[in-house]
């Protein structure tokens, strides 16, 4: 396909260590970009503003993708309210500023599906932000992206930038965090699964009552679907920005699951052949979410990667990781 940037153009990619950014450095590579700019926590750290726009002047990229974030499930988000808020707030407005600044082109925000609202009609529409209240669980967060998003538009009206959200439906993959607490819910599920394989338990629970239904998309086709939409040539990627709508594209694979099938598929991937059991006491979080992805369709694009195919690749990945 022809882009509208060069192998050699300077590309920033702010995250690169998560599981989003990793997968979307890995896509650019594969694209045959090879002038990526990346740096770690110790050497930039996004919260400080001084740092960023020192950081932006310095490597001027052409091209930014701000992956970086707080992230966290169900248990983090309740616990640090705080931190998810300030620091993504922090991260995206210092990022976003210095982007405009510094002349970059195009600049693609990564959101997350939570910024809908938490009752909205099923599948969920790019137009349907805004609508009603959020889910409670992780309001900071989706509230902060949010902002994010409107920080693009307000831009993209003011200063001419052309600055792209996406927002990805409940992701996993290789890099994930798979703390026993912090984690979202398939690296939870699947370190769970393998601790009580190795154990030899004879049940597992897991948390809610497994009715929610969610919308699960593998990391290297989430990244695959960014580079896509953020190397669209003119006139499809003027298309998707206007005054009138937020540039807001979904990214997902257009059908669901229970948390009870999501939990029975990591038990057969993993090989726990024990009992589930399902604490009801525990929240649930929205009910279902699945999202859109029409308007990601009619530029082109669709998952690849077959559920239980990225889950046994993601189990692999946990696998090497605690050797």
């Amino acid at each position: 396909m022809t882009t509208f940037l060069s192998p050699d153009a300077p590309i920033y990619v702010a995250g690169h260590r998560g599981m989003v950014g990793s997968a979307i450095v890995r896509e650019l590579r594969q694209r045959g970009f090879h002038h990526l700019i990346t740096r770690t926590h110790a050497e930039l750290d996004l919260c400080d503003q001084a740092a960023v726009h020192a950081f932006f002047a310095a490597t001027r990229p052409a091209q930014v993708y701000l992956a970086a974030a707080k992230v966290g499930g169900i248990h983090a988000n309740s616990v640090y309210r705080g931190e998810f808020i300030y620091q993504n707030l922090m991260i995206q407005n210092n990022v976003i500023e210095a982007a405009r600044l510094n002349g970059v082109e195009r600049l693609l925000f990564l959101g997350s599906s939570c910024i809908y609202p938490r009752d909205c009609p099923q599948p969920i529409r790019e137009d349907y932000l805004l609508t009603g209240p959020l889910e409670e669980s992780n309001r900071p967060y989706a509230l902060a992206k949010i902002a994010g998003i409107e920080q693009c538009w307000s831009y993209n009206r003011q200063y001419g930038t052309r600055y792209l959200a996406v927002m990805p439906t409940n992701l996993y993959g290789p890099g994930d965090n798979y703390h026993p607490e912090n984690s979202h819910v398939i690296p939870a599920l699947i370190r769970k699964a393998h601790e009580a394989k190795v154990r030899g338990d004879a049940q597992m629970v897991v948390w809610g009552s497994g009715r929610p239904l969610r919308e699960f998309l593998y990391s290297e086709d989430m990244a695959a679907a960014c580079v896509h939409l953020a190397l669209l040539p003119e006139p499809e990627y003027g298309a998707l920005l206007n005054d009138r709508t937020p540039p807001l594209v979904n990214i997902g694979v257009g059908h669901d699951m229970s948390i009870r099938e999501l939990a029975e598929t990591v038990c057969r991937v993993v090989g726990f052949d024990g009992e589930l059991v399902f604490d009801a006491s525990k929240p649930d979080g929205t009910p279902k979410k699945l999202l859109d992805v029409s308007l990601l369709a009619a530029q082109g694009w669709r998952a690849q990667v077959a559920f239980e195919d990225g889950l046994a690749r993601a189990y692999a990945d946990f696998c090497h990781l605690i050797g």
